[in-house]
């Protein structure tokens, strides 16, 4: 064993480390045990937590891996001394941000995220807030790091140095440690997805899930997140208070029914008709189905059975997608949120407790909430926003590989679509007479278009192509109508049919409109009956449509349009989010905001005929008011609802 004892700083390393997060972890769930264990399989947070714990500092060994293998001996003075300040400084800080976490906790009811970095920026408000309110904590925790700082000088070298060893035999031990420590960075050797916060979901408790984590993770991965939130500024400055009169223009609110100063678009939501018990919603959502592939809008012979369905609800024939992600689409039907350049709020740090949801909504009415998905729920971290956001129940691949039933298939991306259909009518029927809401979202209109055999006659000779899933797609959507329409269930539900994107978002033009368009059917009690919405229409806006009606009063922040108030002189809008592109339409114009670039302005002829056109000023700004709304609203923590 001698012969490995270069490696011993790394492997104390993630001893010590491991030591700290447990020994946290094990503190949190004694001090916060009382709600802990009203989570059933409360125990899972130990596991997950060393999962989560090894994730981490795998990942911070990878830089001493290197030095210790591949710096000759003669520089072993500075390799030793390098790793006693790298090791340290690591350490320190896991251990500072536990140390931290009781605190913030009891404060925020979660780990450290981006408020904790917030705090820096006013280091005095925050010190003279923190003497005040925790200076035993302060006390301790100074106390504490003091003794680590001791013993960083005095222990260092015994922990910390490695050891001369023969160069030939560290470069054939390398390749066994890379792979320990990428295997222990990824947690899986089978799985297309890196590990994120969402496979520490387990619950509905966002508390008990967060204790699966640990608080540097939560930290690093708030600060990472601020890349991603995007700079409004780099399309033009506008005061906060022009950019919410701009925006409120083009909302179908009377200016009476707003509610809350502080929350500058929180307003009342009345239906035609108020119902004693309202409506169930179900919110299908498509994988990549774009208008070119629905035959009742213009497109290919590929969707039938929604070509069918046309006739028995409200069809939108002009409605155009924020986005090209699906946690874009998830953002606008979910949240009703304004398209930005930044990620979508699903991913970013601010967003994941705390922000509007129907979910939310719905459960402040009484509803039960689920999300239901035939992949993984941790994919793009939708389990994470989700469970903090209202969803009291995530069933995703797991739930599928769980239950002990036989489904059809099981693809790359998960379960089929009509495997997914199948368990959400099951699902449903179980509720009773109780109101839900829940969101299923497909996975078959994705590469490498995955089915099963003998559902359809393909329209490509090649099965795996995306016309053929299309079709697929099309077949479970007509297969879960014909279950539920024989459940007691349907005549108590408004259902929504609608997709999340388009595919591949291309073309010459700088925003691509014709790859924004995308197909939307409600159908339910109270809805019109093959009828069709021809006027232009955002995704944004299918939320407030849906709640009309669902028949009870709602309060949101949702700056949408409800579509049944819009009357025959009022224009049609969209907006539309390409890369870091912003696109604001009205009616055939639209105003095109680049970074740093002054707006230009289209006249539209056809979705792929975008003539140039002298720029209306007035246009230009309210385009400007609704990036900047997006903005302020997510960075000021202002698309919510009233604390109960």
């Amino acid at each position: 064993m001698k012969k490995f004892a270069f490696l011993k700083p790394i492997f104390n390393f993630i001893a010590i480390g491991l030591l700290i997060t447990t020994l946290s972890r094990i503190f949190l769930f004694f001090l916060f045990k009382e709600r802990v264990v009203e989570t059933q399989d409360f125990w899972y947070i130990f596991p997950i937590g060393l999962r989560m714990d090894l994730i981490l500092l795998c990942y911070m060994s990878f830089l001493p891996a290197l030095l210790i293998t591949f710096l000759p001996n003669n520089c072993i003075k500075i390799t030793n001394k390098f790793l006693v300040f790298y090791s340290f400084l690591f350490l320190f800080l896991i251990l500072f941000v536990e140390l931290a976490t009781p605190d913030f906790i009891k404060q925020y009811d979660t780990r450290p995220n981006k408020i904790f970095l917030d705090y820096l920026i006013y280091p005095k408000e925050v010190v003279g807030m923190l003497l005040k309110s925790y200076l035993v904590s302060i006390i301790v925790t100074f106390l504490i790091l003091g003794v680590v700082l001791y013993l960083a000088f005095k222990k260092g070298k015994k922990y910390f140095h490695t050891h001369p060893a023969d160069y030939k035999f560290k470069l054939i031990v390398f390749p066994f440690l890379a792979f320990l420590l990428f295997f222990g960075a990824r947690s899986s050797l089978t799985s297309k997805r890196p590990i994120n916060a969402s496979n520490a979901v387990f619950s509905t408790d966002q508390l008990t899930n967060t204790l699966g984590l640990n608080s540097f993770y939560t930290v690093a991965f708030a600060a990472y997140s601020i890349k991603n939130e995007g700079n409004t500024k780099m399309y033009g400055k506008m005061e906060e208070a022009e950019a919410i009169a701009r925006v409120k223009k083009y909302m179908t609110v009377n200016p009476n029914d707003f509610t809350d100063p502080e929350i500058p678009f929180l307003h009342i939501q009345n239906p035609d008709t108020l119902l004693k018990r309202p409506y169930n919603l179900v919110i299908f959502l498509q994988e990549s189905l774009g208008a070119e592939y629905v035959g009742i809008l213009g497109g290919k012979p590929l969707t039938p059975e929604f070509d069918k369905l046309s006739k028995e609800g409200l069809l939108f024939t002009n409605l155009y997608c924020t986005g090209t992600r699906s946690v874009r689409g998830i953002e606008a039907v979910v949240t009703g949120f304004l398209p930005s350049p930044s990620e979508s709020v699903v991913k970013l740090g601010n967003s994941q407790q705390g922000f509007f949801t129907l979910a939310d909504a719905l459960k402040r009415k009484g509803y039960e909430t689920s999300f239901i998905y035939g992949g993984m729920a941790n994919f793009d971290n939708m389990a994470s926003f989700f469970n903090g956001n209202g969803f009291q129940d995530i069933v995703d691949q797991e739930d599928f590989d769980a239950d002990g039933n036989k489904y059809a298939f099981k693809g790359t991306w998960g379960y089929s679509d009509e495997d997914l259909v199948v368990k959400a009518n099951n699902y449903f029927k179980a509720k009773g007479d109780k109101p839900f809401f829940s969101l299923m979202f497909s996975t078959s209109n994705h590469e490498p278009f995955e089915y099963p055999e003998g559902r359809i006659k393909p329209y490509d000779k090649k099965a795996a192509t995306v016309n053929n899933a299309m079709k697929y797609a099309d077949f479970s959507i007509g297969k879960f109508f014909e279950m539920a329409k024989k459940e007691p269930y349907y005549k108590n539900t408004i259902f929504i049919v609608i997709a999340d994107h388009n595919t591949r978002t291309y073309g010459k033009n700088l925003v691509p409109i014709n790859k924004f368009h995308i197909p939307a059917l409600i159908m339910g009690p109270g809805v019109p009956k093959g009828k069709a919405y021809d006027k232009l229409a955002s995704q944004i806006d299918i939320p407030p449509t849906l709640l009309s009606y669902i028949g009870a009063q709602f309060e949101t922040p949702m700056i949408g349009r409800n579509l049944t108030k819009i009357g025959p002189d009022v224009k049609g809008r969209s907006i539309m989010q390409f890369n870091d592109i912003n696109a604001f339409r009205v009616e055939n114009k639209v105003v095109i905001m680049q970074p740093n670039l002054k707006p230009l302005q289209f006249e539209i002829k056809n979705d792929t005929t975008l003539v140039p056109v002298k720029l209306d000023e007035e246009l230009a700004k309210d385009a400007l008011a609704h990036v900047v709304t997006a903005g302020n609203l997510y960075k000021e923590n202002k698309y919510k609802l009233r604390k109960k």
